[in-house]
């Protein structure tokens, strides 16, 4: 189920994420076949609702019969890890990944999810600002510039600037551009250009592609003459009908041909004879013409007057003309002019300039792509602005960074200046990077599942699934906070209705007998 219409990448359809979950036992050597007779450990999103966990929990344990499951946030599992063990911290997550951005507040080891906040932008947002920058900048690329390839600079040539304002003027200084662009390569083929062709290579594309015309021309000559053949067969039937003396079959024909007499009919069949037999000279003349060589000063060539070439054949018409010309100049003119060298490699490259930090400055600022949303500085100020200030000090003193996007140079120290300028004057806080911001989740996972292992209070077991419901969760220091719904009991509904239904009757009835 989609909290969002931003959780596209989310899968809803239960075949489908029973596929993936045959895809991912498969490569892990586990068998699905029956039962799965494994603890299983899965990440979900920040304040997911019950019934996406209720859907998720009935598939593990009704379809792959699992032992017992354990839900948690990847973001925090990261946290685990970088932690020390057996402390209990608290802190500020800040979790930036492809889709989004989350801020959690950490307590005593626990999530607070009353003040957790999301923003609705992360990697897949800043590749696509990136693309579209490119992409206005050089539209004649527009299709080598993929996202895929916008993904890839963003990761490899991209930086967070510490102060945005100031780094833009410092993009304006031209040494300090020529010093800082980075300068990307797109393939390209040196085929395609005619001027790296040799005279002898031209020459021979030309016979090529005149023998490509004459051929076709043949070809539409023939299937032309096997249809005036045809239609000429037709005609000496009708003819030989009326030599017959078969009237009413000639007269039926003759009006079915939309001829008035015999004598147009005679006339018709003269013609077509006569085109038929123009066509069979003309076709010999050609296969003549193709044994002849198309380097002489005057080749001979077919008629091409009832040829409809195509329009790439039209393109090429004009690479011809000295081949079709009878009058070729006796003395040749030097060339005086020099053409200039056309560098088919400069032209295919990319200069990043200033993309290299507009495209990843939209989380610090989502107006620049039109997002009505808030940047990260000012979600954290919002976040903390809603605890005392006791708690501040406390959650400002391990600000832990983690995701994919959060791996820009320079993110550190952005989120360092950020927090300067929002707290009080020679205040203190602390900012620690994660030590692997994308596989720290799953090496979290591990080591909780391994340190947990035995530990029944923070999993669910099948007991729990068929006592409590799917959407139940066992809460420990990396998983959600657990909001059960109580829904009112149809029973006591039932029992109420009942109650008033009798106590009307009664009433009516002691009314009855007063009257």
């Amino acid at each position: 189920m989609l909290r969002s219409p931003f959780d596209r990448n989310v899968p809803v359809n239960l075949e489908l994420q029973e596929l993936l979950l045959d895809y991912s036992f498969q490569h892990l050597g586990v068998s699905s076949q029956g039962c799965v007779d494994h603890p299983i450990v899965l990440t979900e999103a920040v304040c997911t609702p019950l019934y996406s966990r209720q859907m998720m929990s009935e598939l593990l344990f009704e379809c792959y019969g699992i032992p017992k499951v354990a839900y948690g946030i990847d973001s925090l599992f990261s946290f685990y890890h970088n932690n020390p063990k057996n402390m209990i911290s608290s802190g500020l997550i800040i979790s930036s990944g492809y889709q989004c951005t989350h801020i959690l507040p950490i307590l005593e080891g626990r999530l607070d999810a009353r003040n957790c906040k999301r923003i609705n932008l992360g990697g897949s947002q800043a590749a696509g600002y990136l693309q579209r920058l490119l992409q206005l900048k050089y539209p004649g690329h527009l299709a080598a510039i993929t996202l895929s390839r916008m993904e890839e600079i963003l990761h490899e040539h991209s930086y967070i600037a510490e102060d945005y304002v100031e780094e833009l003027q410092k993009w304006r200084c031209p040494d300090y551009y020529e010093n800082n662009v980075h300068k990307m390569q797109l393939p390209f083929s040196s085929k395609l250009l005619g001027s790296t062709l040799t005279s002898e290579e031209k020459q021979e594309r030309r016979q090529q592609q005149l023998r490509r015309l004459q051929e076709l021309n043949a070809r539409r000559r023939e299937e032309k003459l096997q249809l005036d053949q045809e239609r000429l067969d037709r005609l000496l039937y009708v003819q030989e009908l009326l030599e017959d003396g078969q009237m009413d079959q000639f007269h039926k024909a003759l009006i079915e041909l939309n001829m008035d007499s015999p004598e147009e009919l005679q006339s018709y069949i003269q013609k077509l004879s006569a085109a038929v037999e123009q066509a069979k000279q003309k076709i010999l003349q050609a296969e003549v013409s193709l044994e002849v060589d198309v380097v002489d000063s005057k080749p001979e060539t077919p008629d091409l007057e009832q040829l409809e070439p195509s329009l790439e054949d039209v393109e090429n018409i004009n690479d011809f003309e000295p081949l079709f010309s009878e009058e070729t100049p006796e003395v040749e003119k030097p060339v005086a002019t020099v053409q200039p060298v056309f560098n088919l490699a400069a032209y295919h490259q990319l200069f990043v300039g200033t993309e290299r930090i507009r495209a990843p400055e939209i989380i610090f600022q989502p107006s620049l792509i039109g997002e009505e949303q808030a940047g990260i500085a000012e979600t954290l100020q919002y976040i903390l602005d809603r605890y005392p200030k006791d708690v501040q000090e406390l959650l400002v003193q391990n600000v832990f960074l983690t995701g994919g996007n959060m791996m820009y140079p320079g993110m550190k120290v952005r989120i360092e200046k950020e927090l300067l300028e929002m707290r009080p004057f020679q205040s203190s806080f602390q900012v620690q990077l994660a030590s692997n911001p994308v596989l720290d989740a799953w090496y979290g996972a591990r080591d909780w599942a391994l340190d947990h292992l035995d530990n029944e209070d923070v999993w669910i077991t099948r007991k729990d699934y068929e006592e409590k419901g799917g959407g139940y969760l066992r809460e420990h220091c990396a998983s959600n906070v657990y909001v059960p719904i109580h829904l009112p009991r149809q029973a006591a509904r039932s029992a109420e209705a009942q109650a008033s239904g009798k106590g009307s009757g009664a009433s009516g009835g002691g009314a009855s007998e007063q009257a």
